[in-house]
């Protein structure tokens, strides 16, 4: 269902960049609005994901320079039946994390230091397995074309400001047109990134919540970063705001908005959700993990990528998961 919703959204959006391109150009516009999408389309492709890690200053990491973290995320991607992802960390102490890449083979997932050492290694895994949910949903590439789309018509909009008046012969709704494509049309485009955004993180949270095995894991780290991510400004999030709706909380310090205009859904919703699945479930711990239920619970414990590790016992000190 929320795969279909996702289509019809996308297919709104396509939709209303060409309407947009009709309004300013009659037919000619329309079809340079659509190649103009096309072309944008493909360039964020092929390099969205570099983009975005580099805007973040993210920095790649293996099992020698941060192999608590390394491992958890391969053993989550053997256990989702996925190719092992390029693993960045980011100098960052708002604790989060995004994942980003055209498709599966190509993809790549970042946490913030602020996420790797405020977050118990069970928290770490449940957010990481979120993001290999969207790498496995390819909810990437859905939200880096929702994103180039939603850019591409706020830049028509402001376009159709200076074209308007001087040919308004090809316009077939003449000035009234020209104003709705300036103001009415960015806006709907950014309602409807926000929505797609929103899907997507629910679908994300539940099957993160069936990789990693445990539905808790990850709704109290969802808790923990919420928390944290309004007292932390994230200086390159707030730089880059068109970047907020890849992270897994909200980066920007708005918090506090009214749900339509959010990229996220409400995080107590989304715990919310998660907390049913194990009631649904009839299994799971009935708090927030800080320990291992038993040996080898998920994939932070037990033999992983190649290494014997066992569980930690309770209260002995750690390095934390980047190492």
């Amino acid at each position: 269902m929320n795969m279909i919703k996702t289509a019809m959204l996308l297919a709104f959006m396509t939709a209303l960049f060409m309407g947009i391109g009709l309004l300013i150009g009659g037919r000619g516009g329309m079809m340079v609005a659509f190649l103009l999408a096309a072309g944008m389309n493909l360039f964020s492709y092929w390099n969205a994901d570099k983009l975005v890690l580099r805007l973040h200053h993210a920095v790649e990491v293996d099992e020698r320079t941060a192999p608590e973290y390394y491992r958890i995320v391969a053993g989550l991607a053997a256990r989702a039946g996925l190719p092992m992802p390029r693993v960045y960390v980011i100098r960052q102490d708002q604790p989060n994390a995004f994942a980003t890449g055209r498709n599966p083979r190509n993809a790549a997932v970042a946490a913030t230091t602020g996420l790797l050492e405020r977050l118990t290694p069970q928290e770490v895994a449940g957010v990481m397995a979120h993001e290999l949910a969207h790498v496995q949903n390819r909810d990437t590439l859905i939200m880096t074309l929702t994103a180039t789309l939603a850019g591409a018509i706020s830049m028509l909009g402001n376009f159709a400001f200076f074209m308007g008046g001087n040919r308004d012969n090809n316009n077939p709704f003449g000035f009234v047109g020209v104003i709705l494509a300036m103001i009415v049309a960015p806006f709907a485009a950014m309602l409807v990134q926000m929505a797609i955004s929103r899907t997507r993180e629910y679908s994300a949270d539940r099957r993160g919540a069936e990789i990693c095995g445990e539905p808790l894991w990850l709704a109290s780290a969802l808790a923990k970063i919420a928390a944290a991510a309004g007292r932390t400004v994230n200086v390159e999030a707030e730089r880059n705001p068109a970047t907020a709706h890849m992270f897994i909380v909200n980066p920007l310090n708005g918090q506090r908005m009214d749900s339509l205009f959010s990229t996220h859904p409400d995080t107590e919703n989304r715990i919310e959700a998660l907390r049913s699945m194990t009631d649904i479930s009839g299994g799971g711990p009935a708090a927030a993990p800080t320990a291992p239920a038993r040996p080898a619970a998920g994939p932070w414990s037990g033999r992983v990528a190649g290494t014997a590790r066992g569980p930690r016992p309770t209260g002995a000190p750690r390095k934390g998961p980047w190492g």
